[in-house]
């Protein structure tokens, strides 16, 4: 069997203050990629600035911006430089009160191929979404573009394997998690080590039930929280815990990161997941007759 390869990139990177600084970093990240070889480039989640989820406050929605925007038409200009697929993760303001954690994807000519609204949206201390995000509205579609359909995915999805096996059923090629996850400083070492191993896991876990390569970006660096002064739980801020890694059909890594800032280079087999599904036909002896309890939201 053939291979189809496709060199991908992700951009591991830490909060440089605001979205002209940070996407002044990226744009050399992206350019780095480029030169070695990558064809499709994956950025961590709302790489534009801080995490600023830590609180909830009504003047962070300052920050989001139409899609079409500024950011696109310089990230679009991006990926066209560069001859790159780009998968990128803003904050859009959809209307007056709507909101969305939006990955918007870019192809090679710097036109919008597609775009995905977070469906996950958590709320839990130093991660209070649900304030400013509305849950996603255009389904678990993949993206088609010159490189391959893409199944693209937003963090808190990452624990959900019915949203990488419905990017699976829809014909994904790949998966891919722009993510922002990271430990509470004040956290014992060995709990910081439960949460990112079991992090790890999920993802790879998702691969070999799917038999698809997985591509996860995290941020990285501490971010303090706004709400240090006030004490709650969470306080302490967030340690983004890179560690973003790119894995084949049969949760193999194909590469992986550390915790500091860095552009992660990889070869991905597109033609090995027909190898895998070939050997573990998961998809073929799925009983689809027994599965209508999944739409409960609890067996009692």
């Amino acid at each position: 069997m053939n291979k189809r390869t496709l060199p991908v990139a992700l951009v591991q990177e830490r909060n440089h203050g605001d979205a002209n600084a940070n996407l002044s970093v990226i744009e050399q990240r992206v350019a780095e990629a480029a030169r070695s070889g990558a064809r499709l480039v994956l950025l961590q989640e709302l790489h534009n600035g801080c995490y600023f989820c830590q609180h909830e406050s009504v003047d962070e929605f300052d920050l989001a911006e139409p899609i079409p925007g500024p950011s696109t038409d310089r990230l679009g200009a991006l990926a066209r430089e560069h001859g790159i697929v780009l998968v990128s993760s803003l904050f859009e303001r959809r209307a007056a009160g709507l909101y969305h954690n939006t990955a918007v994807v870019f192809e090679q000519d710097g036109s919008i191929a597609g775009k995905y609204r977070k469906m996950h949206i958590p709320d839990d201390p130093g991660f209070y979404e649900k304030f400013y995000f509305t849950p996603g509205d255009l389904g678990f579609e993949p993206i088609d573009t010159s490189v391959g359909r893409l199944g693209v995915l937003v963090c808190w999805d990452q624990w959900y394997p019915e949203a990488a096996r419905l990017m699976a059923l829809a014909g994904a090629e790949l998966l891919l998690y722009p993510t922002a996850i990271g430990w509470d400083p004040s956290d014992a070492q060995a709990e910081k080590t439960r949460q990112r191993d079991a992090w790890v896991l999920s993802h790879r876990g998702h691969a070999v039930a799917n038999g698809l390569p997985v591509l996860s970006c995290n941020r990285v660096g501490h971010e303090p929280s706004p709400l240090a002064a006030e004490g709650p739980v969470g306080a302490g801020g967030i340690e983004f815990w890179g560690n973003s890694h790119v894995l084949g059909p049969q949760g193999e890594f194909l590469a992986e990161a550390g915790t500091e800032a860095t552009v992660l280079i990889a070869e991905v087999d597109l033609q090995r997941s027909e190898h895998v599904r070939r050997i573990w036909p998961f998809l073929r002896d799925r009983r689809i007759d027994a599965y209508g309890d999944l739409l409960k939201r609890y067996r009692d």
